[in-house]
């Protein structure tokens, strides 16, 4: 009450004090904002903190079913089954993980990819999850697979796994094979 005494003798009219008292109750308490309501047009306060912390940002329940029941599920039913395409079904297998552990290949650390792309971001496994439904629906094709995780790859600048010279050929051929 005081400091308003000192204000208005400042020259300051009702507005400007009106003004200058809601930004000093905006920054009163940290996290905490003033908005006014919509319904009754009185000032509010809402703790913004509290709010974001609340929200699910990652849903574990999703996650694993996007990953088991999604990702996983229909790459194991459409992809060709066996021995004599165990290669092809791995070279997939690991563009769809460089992809899913954003970047991160086996062949940079002897062996170990150090990630685990069942625990990536949602909206990463909702990606590649809308892009083997399109596979399932169109062709089924495994090299049309291959190339789409290649080319997701490339569109992030991620790289690819680097192979023996076998298996480079046979990457390769799977992208001469694919329709595009």
């Amino acid at each position: 009450m005081e400091n308003n005494k000192k204000i208005k003798e400042q020259g300051l009219n009702e507005s400007d004090l009106e003004r200058l008292e809601l930004l000093q109750k905006a920054n009163e308490k940290v996290g905490k904002q003033l908005t006014i309501s919509s319904e009754s047009g009185n000032l509010e306060e809402f703790n913004e903190l509290k709010e974001l912390i609340d929200k699910d940002f990652e849903n574990p329940e999703e996650k694993y079913n996007l990953y088991y029941r999604g990702i996983r599920k229909l790459l194991i039913d459409f992809l060709p089954k066996g021995k004599d395409y165990k290669q092809i079904r791995d070279i997939i297998y690991d563009e769809k993980n460089v992809f899913l552990n954003l970047g991160k290949k086996k062949s940079d650390n002897n062996g170990t990819r150090r990630s685990d792309g069942r625990m990536t971001y949602q909206p990463v496994m909702n990606e590649i999850l809308d892009i083997i439904v399109n596979w399932v629906g169109e062709s089924q094709n495994p090299f049309d697979i291959y190339r789409d995780f290649y080319e997701l790859n490339e569109k992030y600048n991620y790289g690819h796994e680097d192979y023996d010279k076998s298996t480079k050929a046979v990457a390769k051929a799977m992208l001469d094979l694919s329709k595009k």
